[in-house]
């Protein structure tokens, strides 16, 4: 039997104590045995270590071993770009891990620094981290609790658990036995170690500390969970292996080739400088054919991702988690605050025979009992507005005050019009609030309480402007009303009166009996305006949205079928129920479970990960303490602003407005984002495509190099950079939220982007090789520098025919993305720079190369990016 279904004589003896507390000698010997009060570090890889592990990557080993070649054959400029590419690659990355440890500490931060505790029969102050099981603990208002434990006393004992359980209203403790099983929010009779004491006061026996507490045990899975990296990580790390090993075999079969011809060869040239030539030409290659800034371009594609998010209220503290956010399938979302608006609303009220259904704009038009039940929710309250127009007071409360306010009767008027004369204050035995007021001469007691207890107090109903007596068919109509609110998942309150002799001044438990019942309200925490409309968009973007939250059952599901979140086969659980299930009859169901209800921590890690095995990629959002294994464990932790740090530490995006739509927009955001990776990602392959099969033909026919390897860096220099960054800005495409999430073994040459390289990688060949063979008809210098010519310009002006892998430039607006326009005039003044008199020596453009050779030659890479736009045409029609 768990604590909360014990007597509390027996918990004592269970953690071998008494109400006088443990003594010095007990409290020494169980420290040894459990050890301190906190959290326990884990070890940290080393700093060094996890910098070195970012050199792992087959294409960063095949980037040093080009550059190092190249530092001993004294090409230094290419050499320490490569470096410093590669460097703060490594920086960020560990960076990022470092930030990731944080959550675990801001666990530790959140443990109560003293305790106030009764030891050897005398009460005492030690620090929190030397409580042990057993300790008697005193709790008041304000304290945080710094140990679990089992309640020994509760007087109006309030605490808050939303750290633990997600709900922000506060739970009033009992020392009662629960016999039935209870999820964590529902055991009244414990407390729980970091939640905040909001009300009353206490004692409790400590059950558990450290590790041992639910705290704890959230901290172990933190350290346990899983971190993933993001399906373009985990394509781009397999892809580079591959590229890596498959030029190396290149750069290694040309250079045989080569040197073959060479020590084969008659020609009377030195055979170290030619072989050495060679070497330096298939390091070029390597180096051309790899894109080392690709992971530099993706980093800052994804931060221009993040700017465009942080302006739509999601703040992204792992740039990877903007691509993971296009590729979402599942979103596990919270219901407070998430989806509703987080603020207990007045929605419905109840008078029996009344004629209006709602109440009337002008009070004027009012019947008097609309007016008493405003008034009895106005001044039988506690709660008020401060000078920050700030609410404080219960929520339930505060929603009153401004159902008050809204229907032009200012509570505070009311208050000043009718002060408070005596009162009998909210308690959960009686369930009921009582305060008295002078209204029009006539001193009222003013009641509301829970429907059950009034319908039984009172003696007359209010109807017509009359007391009549109470009856059957009048308790009916209240009953009714009250069963169809609750099936709405509606919070019910009723309101009544009682008329008090003038000279009565103080009022006792007696006097509330016979009271005249005026009606009910019905108040929720209703749905955000935007989420019906963002659900809709989420299901034509193929996402599915499934609640998990702390909040009851009927309550959840009332909301899900509200905005749309459940179907009609759709089902929900609580955490009880899934706790029965295996994990086998969890996967079977998963489908058909769309709200989960009064779920513990160990629950949401549970639907995340069976989610993830049918290879869903899944977003989870949470703002307590609870969630975050769970935001560690999904494909992409979404914290709310208004959260924990632990929350917010262990997510990859934070919520500024706590508002699901903000989600939905990122998702689209996300996917643009990828899909302009993708851009990128085809224009840089598909221009060194272009010169990998130009190198090869030449070498295959025995013609000579087309380009010089200084020629080679340089393209690499001035087309893999720029103009890749300005297809990262470019603009949704139209059907971005109407696309299935893609799969998660797509690879990232999926969806037309392979083919999309091929064509453009092969058209860009053939304007070379025409070009080349043109030059070659005059001289082999001449050659060179019509291939290198028509190489760079059609790589350059290749960055319009990316914008697309569908539409034409014309088509999406020539002008319309201001960057692009920008990339490619810097690579045409870039080239100008080598066929200037001082530089043509440098980059082997012959005095011979005329404007005539350059319009042909610059033609002909116009005629290929032509063939570019033509091709997308043919392929959509196809």
């Amino acid at each position: 039997m768990e604590y909360y279904q014990r007597q509390t004589e027996d918990v004592l003896k269970e953690v071998d104590s008494t109400q006088q507390g443990l003594t010095q000698q007990e409290v020494k010997s169980r420290l040894e045995r459990d050890g301190y009060n906190e959290i326990e570090d884990k070890e940290k890889v080393p700093t060094w270590k996890l910098f070195l592990e970012t050199f792992k990557d087959a294409m960063v080993i095949v980037l040093l071993a080009a550059a190092g070649v190249q530092i001993l054959l004294g090409e230094w400029v290419e050499s320490l770009i490569i470096f410093l590419v590669l460097l703060i690659n490594a920086v960020i990355s560990v960076v990022q891990t470092r930030k990731a440890e944080s959550s675990l500490e801001a666990l530790r931060d959140m443990s109560a620094p003293e305790a106030k505790v009764m030891r050897d029969g005398i009460k005492q102050t030690i620090a929190a981290k030397e409580l042990v099981q057993g300790d008697i603990v005193y709790l008041e208002a304000g304290d945080y609790v710094p140990a679990d434990g089992r309640v020994l006393e509760s007087g109006s004992l309030k605490v808050n658990e939303g750290m633990l359980t997600g709900e922000s209203e506060a739970v009033e403790k009992s020392t009662e036995v629960i016999e039935e099983e209870a999820a964590l929010g529902d055991r009244r009779n414990m407390v729980y170690s970091s939640s905040l004491v909001v009300y009353g006061r206490g004692t409790f026996v400590v059950t558990g500390t450290g590790t041992k507490t639910e705290v704890g045990k959230i901290a172990d899975m933190l350290s346990t969970a899983e971190q993933k990296a993001t399906p373009l990580q985990q394509k781009l790390d397999n892809f580079s292996k591959k590229l890596g090993i498959g030029i190396l075999i290149l750069c290694i079969v040309i250079f045989a080739v080569q040197a073959a011809r060479i020590w084969l060869g008659d020609s009377e040239a030195d055979t170290t400088t030619a072989l050495l030539n060679a070497l330096m030409f298939s390091v070029a290659i390597a180096v051309a054919a790899i894109p080392e800034a690709l992971q530099s371009i993706v980093t800052i594609v994804l931060s221009v991702g993040t700017n465009k998010m942080a302006k739509q209220h999601a703040i992204i503290r792992k740039l990877p988690a903007v691509e993971t956010l296009g590729s979402t399938s599942i979103i596990c979302t919270d219901k407070t605050g998430t989806l509703t608006q987080n603020k207990m609303t007045v929605t419905d009220h109840f008078l029996p025979f009344n004629k209006h259904e709602r109440l009337p704009e002008d009070p004027n038009d009012w019947q008097q009992a609309e007016r008493l039940l405003v008034y009895i929710a106005a001044l039988c309250n506690d709660s008020y507005i401060n000078r920050d127009k700030q609410e404080v007071g219960d929520p339930t409360e505060t929603a009153l005050i401004n159902f008050a306010n809204k229907h032009a009767q200012n509570y505070e008027e009311l208050r000043k019009k009718y002060p408070r004369e005596a009162e009998l204050p909210f308690d959960s035995d009686r369930k009921l609030m009582s305060t008295v007021h002078t209204i029009d001469g006539t001193k009222m007691l003013l009641a509301k309480g829970g429907p059950d207890v009034m319908f039984h107090r009172s003696s007359y109903v209010f109807v017509d402007g009359e007391e009549q007596p109470m009856t059957d068919d009048l308790l009916d109509r209240f009953e009714g009303a009250n069963e169809e609110f609750s099936n709405q998942a509606l919070r019910v309150l009723a309101y009544g009166y009682k008329r008090l002799p003038n000279n009565k001044t103080e009022i006792t438990h007696d006097d509330e009996y016979d009271f005249v019942l005026v009606g009910l309200t019905a108040m929720m925490d209703p749905p955000r305006e935007a989420v019906y409309g963002s659900i809709e968009e989420s299901k034509a973007a193929g996402i599915r949205t499934i609640m998990i939250t702390g909040d009851h059952k009927t309550t959840a599901r009332a909301i899900g079928r509200d905005i749309g979140l459940m179907g009609d086969n759709d089902i929900a659980i609580t955490g009880k129920e899934l706790d029965k299930m295996s994990d086998e009859e969890l996967e079977e169901k998963i489908e058909q479970i769309s709200v989960y209800a009064r779920v513990s921590p160990e629950n949401k890690i549970r639907i995340v990960r069976a989610w993830q095995r049918r290879g869903a990629v899944t977003a989870m959002t949470g703002d307590g303490v609870n969630d975050a294994p769970a935001l560690k464990q999904a494909d992409i932790g979404i914290a709310m602003g208004s959260g924990t740090d632990v929350s917010k530490d262990s997510s990859a995006m934070i919520l500024t407005d706590d508002n699901f739509v903000s989600i939905v927009n990122a998702v689209q955001v996300g996917r643009t984002v990828y899909d302009n990776i993708k851009k990128a990602i085809g224009y840089l392959f598909a221009g060194n495509l272009g010169a990998i099969i130009a190198i090869l033909y030449a070498v295959i026919f025995n013609l000579p190099n087309p380009f010089t390897a200084l020629q080679l860096l340089f393209i690499n220099l001035v087309n893999d950079s720029l103009p890749a960054i300005a297809l990262g800005m470019e603009k949704s495409e139209p059907n971005v939220m109407k696309r299935k999430p893609r799969p998660t073994g797509e690879g990232i040459f999926a969806g037309g982007t392979l083919q999309t390289v091929l064509t453009r990688g092969i058209l860009i060949a053939i304007a070379v090789v025409i070009s080349f063979y043109i030059g070659l008809s005059h001289s082999n210098e001449m050659g060179v520098a019509m291939a290198f010519t028509t190489l760079i310009i059609s790589r350059t002006l290749q960055t319009f025919a990316a914008r697309s892998n569908t539409e034409t430039s014309i088509k999406i607006g020539f002008f319309s993305n201001k960057y692009v326009i920008g990339a490619v005039l810097l690579g045409f003044v870039l080239y100008g720079i080598t066929v200037l008199p001082f530089a043509r020596g440098v980059f082997n453009i012959p005095a011979a190369f005329s404007f005539i050779d350059w319009t042909i030659a610059t033609g002909l890479a116009v005629a290929a990016v032509i063939c570019m736009e033509v091709a997308k045409k043919l392929f959509r029609r196809a």
